[in-house]
């Protein structure tokens, strides 16, 4: 068993929950935009622009983003402490994973938010 601050307080119930309810979130950005892809007739740049202007999407892609985020963090998190034994070793993939991670969702909000 691992016993590290690296696991920043939480437990099995609280990683579990966090991981459903972002898989759900992420279900639902899916369907939301395969949806809007099959009834729309013709996708075109003004059709997508317009599509990602409204508050509702942004919104929504900025939670799936977030979702994403916590969604690969609990993941990679959890086979790093199973797989990965050396402290050290698992620490600089955890950071390096965190920095990725962190970079995805502030780069996706700076372009989301800007249309």
């Amino acid at each position: 068993m691992v016993i590290h601050a690296s696991a920043l307080g939480r437990n099995g119930i609280h990683d579990w929950l966090l991981v459903r309810v972002s898989a759900i979130i992420m279900l639902l950005y899916t369907i939301y935009i395969i949806g809007f892809i099959t009834i729309t007739d013709k996708i075109t740049y003004e059709i997508w622009y317009s599509l990602f202007s409204s508050f509702f999407t942004k919104f929504f892609t900025l939670l799936t983003l977030i979702s994403i985020l916590i969604h690969g963090w609990i993941g990679i998190w959890q086979v790093l402490t199973d797989y990965v034994k050396k402290l050290s070793i698992r620490l600089l993939l955890q950071i390096i994973i965190v920095i990725a991670l962190l970079s995805y969702v502030i780069y996706g909000t700076i372009v989301i938010w800007s249309v």
